[in-house]
């Protein structure tokens, strides 16, 4: 049995002991009054200690819950915001604690004396989470005071420079084959996190009986290896196993637990993350946006490549793969002839050309 699988016991076996201890000698704190009208004081305590044991149960379960939500968050987390938290935190509960020594030192009636321990719960709670939140905001500031000589940190503090988020890929993104030449050529900053589910899919696909779909699995794969060997680790596979259906609502789960940017080229991918308020980037949008542009009236020396679908159409490509529409030039086959631009055309899938044959 794996040691992560005994915790959970072992969590619920604490706050049941720890409730039916409260329960037992809890009967203790009760007024003398209140005892004497009881019949049985050990039946009196068998009852607390039922009460303690359920309430010890769903104690049990809810921090279960928590920690369940905490590990899949520092698993996720980037490693400075990890740090910068667990820094605010100990400072919160630093100060709380600072603050509480005058109270506790102080003599109190026994009637009232419960307030010391209260006390000591409600500030440490207030001012961990006050930390805590603080650090969030303010994180990169802490770090700041770990390592003042950083030019990097001293812009981030200033609000000069931004820190780069994670990019979290999507198995479209790796098929395609462009992420190695954007890596390649600085514009993606950061992180590179590769979730399990978009290895599981790749792995899928390259176990697929149709051939295509195995094609493009294990091209999928082998440019994976290709960027652990380049990039080492810059680039992080997240192994944490989202609950969801399909790939795409794992992936926004995971976006939106480390504040990354979803590097995609799937339409309705998209359209979601921006609903959802997160940041994405669709790599087709990109390449769209990095075209040159083409304006009515510029002159272009075209390859017709196939007929269109209009009448005596012809249809050829620029550079950057842009569909451009020639009127009178379904004949010209294989030739490349002088063309002027009269118009485009943006669609979803990208941009249309349509230009006149200069014969």
């Amino acid at each position: 049995m794996k040691a992560t699988d005994m915790v959970d016991p072992f969590i619920f076996l604490l706050f049941v002991i720890s409730g039916a201890a409260a329960g037992w000698l809890g009967v203790d704190l009760l007024p003398e009054l209140l005892l004497i009208q009881v019949n049985s004081v050990e039946s009196l305590r068998i009852v607390t200690a039922g009460f303690g044991i359920f309430f010890g149960l769903l104690a049990g379960f809810f921090f279960q819950q928590l920690r369940i939500s905490l590990m899949q968050q520092v698993r996720t987390m980037p490693t400075d915001l990890l740090v910068s938290r667990a820094v605010g935190l100990i400072l919160g509960l630093l100060v709380a604690n600072l603050l509480l020594s005058p109270i506790l030192l102080l003599p109190l009636p026994w009637e009232v004396v419960f307030l010391k321990p209260l006390s000591a719960i409600l500030s440490n709670i207030f001012f961990g989470v006050l930390g805590y939140n603080l650090a969030e905001v303010h994180g990169r500031t802490l770090l700041r005071l770990f390592n003042p000589t950083s030019t990097e940190a001293l812009l981030v503090a200033d609000g000069i420079l931004t820190p780069a988020s994670a990019k979290i890929i999507d198995t479209s993104v790796i098929i395609d084959g462009r992420l190695k030449g954007l890596l390649a050529c600085g514009l993606l900053e950061g992180q590179i996190i590769i979730s399990q589910s978009v290895i599981d899919e790749l792995h899928q696909l390259a176990d697929s009986g149709n051939g295509d779909k195995r094609e493009k699995g294990r091209r999928g794969l082998k440019l994976l290896k290709a960027l652990r060997d380049t990039y080492g680790r810059r680039l992080v596979i997240n192994s944490t196993r989202y609950e969801g259906q399909g790939a795409d609502e794992k992936l926004l789960k995971l976006t939106s637990d480390t504040s990354g940017t979803l590097l995609t080229t799937d339409y309705n991918l998209t359209q979601i993350a921006q609903v959802q308020e997160l940041k994405v980037i669709n790599l087709s949008e990109l390449v769209i946006a990095l075209r040159p542009e083409v304006r009515p009236g510029d002159a272009l020396n075209l390859k017709i490549v196939r007929e269109g679908k209009g009448i005596a159409q012809g249809v050829g490509y620029l550079e950057d793969g842009t569909m451009v529409v020639v009127e009178g030039a379904s004949r010209k086959i294989g030739e490349r002839l002088p063309i002027t631009v009269t118009g485009a055309l943006q669609t979803p899938t990208g941009r249309l050309i349509f230009a006149k044959w200069d014969y």
